[in-house]
């Protein structure tokens, strides 16, 4: 299991992600506009350009991050701008630690399996954290 830190922007993400690839260097590992996913999402044409997900390893972590969009909560401010990110070894694993960390808290988005592969949830625990929970299993 690891942890990285996921970061949310109100509609300037790829600019800061390309302000961290220059200050850190490397080259992004996933880079995705809301216009890139599957249709059905329910964010509106004039969020497409928004950036959905982006990832930069740098060293053995990964700096994440996205826009928000109405359809998925409210807009971003100091506070509820980063998340935490967990990603499980197993599905077992995450529906235990979603299980725990969910308790007492609220959550933003079930576990569910993904339209990228892999099996997702969100929530924000009772002490006022925002965690995004995360498996992909090997190969895929």
């Amino acid at each position: 299991m690891n942890l990285d830190i996921y970061l949310k922007f109100e509609d300037n993400c790829r600019e800061a992600f390309e302000f961290y690839r220059d200050t850190f260097g490397g080259k992004f590992s996933e880079f995705q506009t809301f216009a890139d996913g599957p249709p059905g999402m329910g964010v509106s044409e004039e969020y497409g350009h928004r950036m959905m997900h982006v990832a930069l390893p740098i060293g053995p972590s990964t700096l994440m991050g996205c826009d928000s969009v109405p359809a998925f909560g409210p807009p971003t401010s100091a506070g509820n701008n980063f998340a935490v990110s967990v990603n499980a070894d197993s599905r077992e694993q995450l529906d235990d630690l979603f299980a725990k960390l969910s308790d007492g808290g609220a959550v933003t988005m079930p576990l569910q399996d993904m339209f990228w592969g892999g099996y997702f949830g969100a929530l924000t625990d009772k002490f006022g954290v925002a965690w995004n929970l995360h498996f992909q299993a090997p190969g895929e």
